[in-house]
């Protein structure tokens, strides 16, 4: 995707000093900025809350020294999923990643709404209809903050051993942050994925990111989408990552399997899908992700 850029003054980025902020998204949207706040949550990019001359706020995200094309990638997501017409997604109003930055149209989180699960359900499973013509993304580029490969591919099996099973297990591996037992199995089962596949299907666009934590849910109950990794992937692989750190409710499964049955057996397959968040939690963070690894990998 192409930078939403103009000329932007050259500012170092040093844990998202309010400074740097302001002028880079006054220079990026060519307007004045009135102040800035720098948002809580997120291991990995610093948010903040942007308020313009205007008195408009806008949600403006950067890093000191991110993935190479990191910024514009996570542009791409957001529009694949907003061209979709299925969930909302805040409208892009800038992506650079030189500097580092991209801006989205503020929207408000009430945290005193329930979420219309329903209607996040069977919006979730329009998404999922929409189809990639392969495995992996169009443009090839990584996600993530482990800079994982969406090189194409042809099957489901093939996507998910070689970019990433098999590339986690090196990381792993690299890091010590996995036991050598447990590595050989994670390769062992991406040997034999074939015996323990989902059903068949063409490749979805995938949200790729989404746990709770990338839903914001506004006053009227409506969810919105962001911070996706996306990739066209198995429908299944946005279900078990809604599953892992919970702050879904049944509804919203019930309702997407009514629009779009999943296949039989899917809830068993849970685990297997959330393999690879978890053996990312594990390098990044340690602590009780391992042990959740080889629980995971016990169940195939």
């Amino acid at each position: 995707m192409p930078e939403k850029r103009c000329d932007l003054p050259r500012v170092e980025i040093v844990g998202g000093q309010s400074e740097a902020i302001e002028s880079i998204v006054a220079a990026a949207l060519q307007t004045e900025v009135r102040a800035s706040q720098r948002l809580s949550g997120g291991d990995f990019a610093s948010s903040h809350r942007v308020e313009l001359a205007d008195g408009s706020l806008v949600f403006a995200k950067t890093h000191g020294d991110p993935p190479p094309l990191f910024f514009t990638t996570e542009a791409a997501g957001l529009e694949w999923l907003r061209s979709t017409g299925t969930v909302p997604v805040p409208r892009l109003l800038f992506a650079s990643d030189s500097p580092p930055l991209l801006v989205l149209e503020w929207i408000e989180e009430s945290l005193r709404s329930h979420p219309d699960e329903e209607s996040f359900g069977r919006s979730l499973a329009a998404l999922h209809r929409t189809r990639f013509g392969s495995f992996g993304r169009p443009d090839g580029r990584t996600t993530g903050s482990q800079a994982l490969s969406n090189e194409p591919c042809d099957s489901w099996e093939q996507f998910f051993a070689e970019r990433r099973l098999m590339p986690l297990a090196r990381r792993a591996r690299h890091t010590g942050s996995l036991t050598t037992a447990t590595i050989t199995s994670i390769e062992s089962l991406a040997a034999r994925l074939s015996s323990v596949a989902p059903p068949a299907e063409p490749p979805s666009l995938l949200h790729g990111d989404l746990w709770a934590g990338n839903r914001i849910v506004d006053e009227r109950g409506q969810s919105w989408l962001i911070d996706p990794a996306c990739f066209g992937g198995h429908r299944e692989f946005d279900l078990a990552m809604m599953h892992l750190f919970g702050g879904f409710e049944p509804e919203v499964f019930a309702a997407y399997d009514e629009v779009y049955p999943l296949g039989d057996g899917w809830q068993d397959r849970i685990a297997l899908h959330q393999l690879p968040p978890l053996i990312v939690h594990a390098i990044k963070f340690g602590g009780g992700y391992p042990a959740a690894v080889d629980r995971a990998l016990r169940r195939f």
